[in-house]
Protein backbone atom coordinates (compact mmCIF):
# COMPACT_ATOMS: atom_id res chain seq x y z
CA UNK A 1 0.00 0.00 0.00
CA UNK A 2 1.39 3.41 -0.97
CA UNK A 3 2.02 6.02 1.70
CA UNK A 4 0.10 9.32 1.82
CA UNK A 5 3.41 11.16 1.29
CA UNK A 6 4.11 9.29 -1.96
CA UNK A 7 0.56 9.81 -3.22
CA UNK A 8 0.68 13.54 -2.44
CA UNK A 9 4.00 13.89 -4.25
CA UNK A 10 2.65 12.14 -7.36
CA UNK A 11 -0.63 14.07 -7.33
CA UNK A 12 1.23 17.38 -7.30
CA UNK A 13 3.51 16.14 -10.08
CA UNK A 14 0.52 15.06 -12.18
CA UNK A 15 -1.20 18.44 -11.77
CA UNK A 16 2.03 20.20 -12.72
CA UNK A 17 2.53 17.88 -15.71
CA UNK A 18 -0.85 18.65 -17.25
CA UNK A 19 -0.59 21.63 -19.65
CA UNK A 20 -4.33 22.32 -19.40
CA UNK A 21 -4.26 22.79 -15.60
CA UNK A 22 -2.93 25.82 -13.71
CA UNK A 23 -1.91 24.14 -10.46
CA UNK A 24 -0.49 27.26 -8.79
CA UNK A 25 -3.73 28.01 -6.91
CA UNK A 26 -4.58 24.40 -6.04
CA UNK A 27 -3.63 22.87 -2.68
CA UNK A 28 -3.33 19.10 -2.16
CA UNK A 29 -3.71 17.13 1.05
CA UNK A 30 -3.80 13.33 1.43
CA UNK A 31 -5.16 11.32 4.35
CA UNK A 32 -5.59 7.53 4.22
CA UNK A 33 -5.22 7.63 0.41
CA UNK A 34 -8.09 10.14 0.05
CA UNK A 35 -7.00 13.30 -1.75
CA UNK A 36 -8.50 16.68 -0.79
CA UNK A 37 -8.26 19.51 -3.32
CA UNK A 38 -8.75 23.12 -2.23
CA UNK A 39 -7.98 26.51 -3.76
CA UNK A 40 -9.55 27.93 -6.88
CA UNK A 41 -9.69 27.75 -10.68
CA UNK A 42 -11.06 30.16 -13.26
CA UNK A 43 -13.55 27.73 -14.83
CA UNK A 44 -15.68 24.78 -13.81
CA UNK A 45 -14.00 22.71 -16.52
CA UNK A 46 -10.59 23.38 -14.93
CA UNK A 47 -11.95 22.14 -11.61
CA UNK A 48 -13.08 18.90 -13.26
CA UNK A 49 -9.77 18.49 -15.08
CA UNK A 50 -7.91 18.71 -11.78
CA UNK A 51 -10.10 15.99 -10.28
CA UNK A 52 -9.67 13.75 -13.32
CA UNK A 53 -5.88 14.15 -13.12
CA UNK A 54 -5.86 13.10 -9.46
CA UNK A 55 -7.88 9.96 -10.18
CA UNK A 56 -5.18 8.74 -12.56
CA UNK A 57 -2.55 8.59 -9.80
CA UNK A 58 -1.79 5.13 -8.44
CA UNK A 59 -2.98 4.50 -4.88
CA UNK A 60 -5.72 7.16 -4.80
CA UNK A 61 -8.79 5.71 -3.10
CA UNK A 62 -11.01 8.81 -3.21
CA UNK A 63 -11.12 12.51 -4.07
CA UNK A 64 -12.76 15.39 -2.20
CA UNK A 65 -12.88 18.25 -4.68
CA UNK A 66 -13.45 21.49 -2.75
CA UNK A 67 -11.89 23.74 -5.37
CA UNK A 68 -13.75 27.04 -5.76
CA UNK A 69 -14.49 28.46 -9.19
CA UNK A 70 -13.58 32.15 -9.37
CA UNK A 71 -14.57 33.65 -12.68
CA UNK A 72 -12.23 36.19 -14.23
CA UNK A 73 -13.25 39.76 -14.83
CA UNK A 74 -13.98 39.10 -18.49
CA UNK A 75 -16.22 36.12 -17.73
CA UNK A 76 -19.01 38.03 -15.96
CA UNK A 77 -21.75 36.95 -18.37
CA UNK A 78 -25.40 37.36 -17.46
CA UNK A 79 -27.53 34.32 -16.74
CA UNK A 80 -29.56 34.76 -19.98
CA UNK A 81 -26.31 34.86 -21.99
CA UNK A 82 -25.09 31.67 -20.34
CA UNK A 83 -28.48 30.01 -20.92
CA UNK A 84 -28.47 30.86 -24.63
CA UNK A 85 -24.93 29.53 -25.00
CA UNK A 86 -25.88 26.32 -23.17
CA UNK A 87 -28.94 25.75 -25.37
CA UNK A 88 -26.81 26.15 -28.49
CA UNK A 89 -24.09 23.86 -27.16
CA UNK A 90 -26.54 21.07 -26.36
CA UNK A 91 -28.24 21.42 -29.74
CA UNK A 92 -24.85 21.00 -31.38
CA UNK A 93 -23.57 18.05 -29.28
CA UNK A 94 -26.74 16.10 -28.44
CA UNK A 95 -29.37 17.20 -30.99
CA UNK A 96 -31.40 14.00 -30.55
CA UNK A 97 -32.47 14.98 -27.03
CA UNK A 98 -32.07 18.75 -27.02
CA UNK A 99 -35.83 19.29 -27.12
CA UNK A 100 -36.26 17.00 -24.09
CA UNK A 101 -33.96 19.01 -21.82
CA UNK A 102 -34.44 22.14 -19.77
CA UNK A 103 -31.63 24.50 -18.74
CA UNK A 104 -31.78 26.65 -15.61
CA UNK A 105 -29.09 29.20 -14.72
CA UNK A 106 -28.84 31.20 -11.50
CA UNK A 107 -25.77 33.32 -10.76
CA UNK A 108 -23.66 31.13 -13.04
CA UNK A 109 -24.86 27.85 -11.49
CA UNK A 110 -26.32 25.75 -14.29
CA UNK A 111 -28.88 22.95 -13.79
CA UNK A 112 -29.89 20.42 -16.43
CA UNK A 113 -33.33 18.78 -16.23
CA UNK A 114 -35.27 16.38 -18.43
CA UNK A 115 -35.40 12.68 -19.35
CA UNK A 116 -33.28 10.49 -21.63
CA UNK A 117 -33.04 6.72 -22.19
CA UNK A 118 -29.26 6.32 -22.06
CA UNK A 119 -26.72 7.47 -19.48
CA UNK A 120 -24.23 8.53 -22.16
CA UNK A 121 -26.73 11.14 -23.37
CA UNK A 122 -26.92 12.55 -19.83
CA UNK A 123 -23.12 12.68 -19.74
CA UNK A 124 -22.89 14.28 -23.19
CA UNK A 125 -25.33 17.02 -22.20
CA UNK A 126 -23.23 17.90 -19.15
CA UNK A 127 -20.02 17.72 -21.16
CA UNK A 128 -21.50 20.19 -23.65
CA UNK A 129 -22.05 22.91 -21.04
CA UNK A 130 -19.40 22.54 -18.35
CA UNK A 131 -16.72 24.31 -20.38
CA UNK A 132 -18.85 27.37 -21.23
CA UNK A 133 -17.66 30.81 -20.14
CA UNK A 134 -19.42 32.09 -17.06
CA UNK A 135 -20.45 28.66 -15.71
CA UNK A 136 -19.30 28.21 -12.11
CA UNK A 137 -20.96 24.82 -11.41
CA UNK A 138 -23.21 22.24 -13.07
CA UNK A 139 -25.96 20.15 -11.48
CA UNK A 140 -27.03 17.32 -13.75
CA UNK A 141 -30.60 16.43 -12.75
CA UNK A 142 -31.44 14.64 -16.00
CA UNK A 143 -33.25 11.38 -15.24
CA UNK A 144 -33.08 8.12 -17.18
CA UNK A 145 -36.21 6.24 -18.21
CA UNK A 146 -35.94 2.45 -17.74
CA UNK A 147 -36.08 0.58 -21.05
CA UNK A 148 -35.48 -3.07 -20.07
CA UNK A 149 -36.13 -5.43 -17.13
CA UNK A 150 -33.79 -6.05 -14.21
CA UNK A 151 -32.71 -9.52 -15.37
CA UNK A 152 -31.63 -8.21 -18.75
CA UNK A 153 -29.74 -5.30 -17.16
CA UNK A 154 -27.85 -7.71 -14.87
CA UNK A 155 -26.92 -10.03 -17.72
CA UNK A 156 -25.69 -7.22 -19.96
CA UNK A 157 -23.54 -5.66 -17.24
CA UNK A 158 -21.91 -8.94 -16.21
CA UNK A 159 -21.18 -9.85 -19.83
CA UNK A 160 -19.68 -6.40 -20.46
CA UNK A 161 -17.46 -6.65 -17.36
CA UNK A 162 -16.15 -10.02 -18.54
CA UNK A 163 -15.31 -8.54 -21.95
CA UNK A 164 -13.43 -5.59 -20.49
CA UNK A 165 -9.63 -5.78 -20.61
CA UNK A 166 -9.41 -3.13 -17.86
CA UNK A 167 -11.58 -4.84 -15.23
CA UNK A 168 -11.15 -8.10 -13.31
CA UNK A 169 -14.79 -9.19 -13.40
CA UNK A 170 -14.17 -12.02 -10.93
CA UNK A 171 -13.57 -9.44 -8.17
CA UNK A 172 -16.85 -7.57 -8.77
CA UNK A 173 -20.43 -8.47 -7.90
CA UNK A 174 -23.48 -6.87 -9.51
CA UNK A 175 -26.80 -6.49 -7.65
CA UNK A 176 -29.91 -5.20 -9.42
CA UNK A 177 -33.00 -3.70 -7.80
CA UNK A 178 -35.37 -2.59 -10.51
CA UNK A 179 -33.30 -0.26 -12.66
CA UNK A 180 -30.78 0.52 -9.90
CA UNK A 181 -27.37 -1.17 -9.83
CA UNK A 182 -25.03 -1.75 -6.87
CA UNK A 183 -21.41 -2.73 -7.54
CA UNK A 184 -19.32 -4.36 -4.81
CA UNK A 185 -15.85 -5.84 -4.61
CA UNK A 186 -12.23 -4.73 -4.53
CA UNK A 187 -10.10 -3.55 -7.46
CA UNK A 188 -6.48 -2.53 -7.98
CA UNK A 189 -6.86 1.10 -9.00
CA UNK A 190 -9.24 4.06 -9.24
CA UNK A 191 -9.41 3.85 -13.08
CA UNK A 192 -10.48 0.20 -12.78
CA UNK A 193 -13.20 1.23 -10.32
CA UNK A 194 -14.39 3.96 -12.68
CA UNK A 195 -14.31 1.60 -15.67
CA UNK A 196 -16.58 -0.84 -13.80
CA UNK A 197 -19.00 1.99 -13.01
CA UNK A 198 -19.00 3.26 -16.60
CA UNK A 199 -19.67 -0.30 -17.79
CA UNK A 200 -22.71 -0.49 -15.52
CA UNK A 201 -23.99 2.86 -16.75
CA UNK A 202 -23.65 1.65 -20.35
CA UNK A 203 -26.48 -0.85 -19.92
CA UNK A 204 -29.79 0.49 -21.29
CA UNK A 205 -32.36 1.45 -18.68
CA UNK A 206 -29.98 1.91 -15.74
CA UNK A 207 -31.18 4.87 -13.67
CA UNK A 208 -28.70 4.70 -10.79
CA UNK A 209 -25.34 3.11 -9.99
CA UNK A 210 -24.11 2.82 -6.38
CA UNK A 211 -20.40 2.09 -6.66
CA UNK A 212 -19.34 0.43 -3.39
CA UNK A 213 -16.16 -1.06 -4.90
CA UNK A 214 -13.09 -0.35 -2.78
CA UNK A 215 -9.62 0.39 -4.14
CA UNK A 216 -6.56 -1.34 -2.77
CA UNK A 217 -4.14 -4.21 -3.09
CA UNK A 218 -4.75 -7.57 -1.49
Amino acid sequence: MRSDTDIERDVKAELCFRPDIDERDIAVKVSNAVVSLTGFTRTYLDKQRAEDAVKRVAGVAGVANDIEVRLGGGDGLTDPEITRAAVQAIRSMVPAVSDCLKILVHHGHLTLEGKVQWFYLKEDAERAVRGLRGVSSVTNSISIEPAVNAGEINQRIEEALRRSAQVDAARITVDIHGSEVTLRGRVRSWPEREEAEQTAWSAPGVTRVDNEITVGFS
